[in-house]
């Protein structure tokens, strides 16, 4: 293992220092970097030239040059890097620090929240072949991949950013148009839901009548404006985040385990009081980072102490239960937040440009009204972003997962009596995602290209726009700068995956 490791660095590293050599080689070559000057009507304008020309080495055959940034950047195995500097003396070590840290939280993001929901819906979807929630997410998958990014980017700055902060300064929503919204989502509910056509309309009218009375009593109250979950939402989420650590785990039937998730959730509700006067206005991220340490420990307790033979998965379920609780009071106390935001920006909160709405340094808010200023301007590129990773990976797992519930040892497993929870989480999934760690692993790459045109768009400071500078300047230096990110980024990617293999089959190892 140790051997096919250092093969591959040794193979990553000649990659990436011929594709170096030709980046730059096709950087210095895309244009004039004397163009502006050359145009100029300055009377020291051949001054400037000349200036320019020394500094940027333009004299240089390109492969001094080349070598000059290569020993620059060959120092970084020392930790001294030398990126250079741009035509305008910038250092492009801090202008790519400060790049890297905007793009790098957006598309973590974004990969994240696309692998999540990506193969969870590829595999529903693929338990569920030819159901209505399967020809639903089909048509969306398809109908997301082939969206241009730009187009979607504009839409969504459009209708998220200038007109949501039209309408968030006098928030109010008609009847009828609740009502057809409650329709339309109720309508999709019942598709995805599947079954009789009985059980399609009672589905159609339980969620179109429960939506269209939340939405309405939201409207009437002035939830939008000032928001908050409260005990009874965090309650019901409770019960939904047990619920589901129970299918994924021993099911319903197991009354112990159950018991063990319901008592999590009565000591999740103790400690909401508990914890008011410490979450009003933290000190910092480590007094939530301690709190989840917590939660994280009281799940296991209460795990072990109810859990009985079956000690492990109730840890599990507990645990988890416990962390559901936890996001929904770290929510509600966000959201309680949103009006003191709506105050400080003056009832436009979503800016059109720029990825702050106010300036970090000038920024006087609470610790919950920072983390909206924050984290506020990362949904609609995140949203562009995600859409179309969750559109590739729902499909390429739909396929795998059908591939994979149709070999030999799936039909063994099911032969011996091993529900289908247990086939599919245990057995079907850990096959199936081998295909889907490489395109996740090339996907991240391609996010980091694929964001300069979200990043134009919405004005971010990142990566796309330190690359963009660079060749409209003719530079190389914010190029290969980029260049190194983003191939860096590939090459680790892909060994990281190379890893992945290895843990999901063992037989690989060999």
């Amino acid at each position: 293992m140790l051997q096919f490791i250092l093969r591959r660095i040794s193979v990553s590293i000649l990659i990436l220092f011929l594709g170096s050599m030709l980046m730059y080689f096709a950087t210095i070559n895309a244009g004039d970097p004397l163009e502006d000057l050359r145009e100029s009507r300055a009377e020291n304008r051949q001054q400037l030239m000349d200036a320019r020309t020394e500094a940027m080495g333009l004299n240089l055959p390109w492969w001094e040059r080349y070598l000059g940034w290569f020993t620059g950047v060959s120092k970084c195995l020392v930790l001294n890097c030398d990126l250079g500097a741009t035509r305008d003396g910038a250092d492009v070590g801090s202008l790519l620090l400060a790049s890297a840290g905007a793009s790098l939280r957006l598309v973590i993001v974004a990969t994240f929240l696309a692998i999540v929901i990506g193969i969870t819906l590829g595999v529903l979807s693929a338990i569920r072949q030819y159901s209505g929630f399967d020809y639903t997410i089909t048509f969306s998958a398809f109908l997301f991949f082939s969206l241009p990014v730009f187009w979607a980017a504009v839409l969504l700055k459009d209708f998220g950013a200038i007109r949501f902060n039209s309408w968030i300064a006098d928030p109010a929503i008609a009847t009828t148009t609740i009502l057809i919204v409650a329709l339309l989502f109720a309508l999709v509910l019942a598709s995805v839901m599947g079954g009789t056509l009985k059980r399609q309309a009672i589905t159609f009218l339980v969620s179109a009548t429960v939506i269209f009375v939340a939405v309405f009593w939201f409207d009437r109250i002035g939830w939008f404006t000032a928001p908050a979950l409260g005990i009874p939402l965090i309650v019901v989420g409770g019960l939904a985040a047990l619920a589901f650590m129970l299918v994924m785990t021993v099911g319903l039937a197991n009354r112990k385990i159950m018991y063990a998730g319901l008592v999590t959730i009565g000591v999740g509700v103790v400690s909401y009081f508990v914890t008011l006067p410490i979450l009003d206005d933290p000190s910092g991220w480590l007094v939530i980072l301690g709190l989840a340490v917590v939660t994280v420990g009281v799940g296991l307790a209460i795990g072990w102490l109810m859990g009985g033979y079956d000690r492990r998965t109730s840890m599990a379920v507990t645990t988890g239960t416990a962390l559901g609780m936890a996001f929904l009071v770290f929510m509600d106390n966000l959201l309680r937040a949103w009006s003191g935001f709506l105050e400080l920006t003056g009832t436009r909160p979503i800016s059109t440009i720029g990825e702050n709405r106010l300036i970090p340094d000038r920024f006087d808010g609470t610790f919950w009204e920072g983390i909206f200023n924050w984290g506020v301007q990362l949904i609609l590129p995140t949203i562009v972003l995600t859409l179309i990773s969750i559109a590739a990976y729902s499909r390429y797992t739909r396929a795998s997962m059908l591939e994979t519930i149709n070999q030999d040892y799936i039909r063994t497993a099911r032969s011996k009596g091993l529900s289908d929870r247990v086939v599919f989480t245990k057995h079907a999934l850990r096959n199936a995602l081998i295909p889907i760690t490489t395109i996740v692993a090339f996907d991240f790459a391609s996010l980091l290209g694929g964001a300069v045109i979200t990043e134009t768009i919405f004005g971010w400071r990142g990566l796309g726009a330190m690359f963009r500078a660079g060749l409209d300047t003719v530079d190389p230096n914010p190029v290969m700068a980029y260049y190194l990110v983003a191939g860096g980024a590939a090459v680790l990617m892909n060994m990281i995956a190379d890893l992945a293999y290895a843990v999901l089959d063992p037989r690989i190892r060999r």
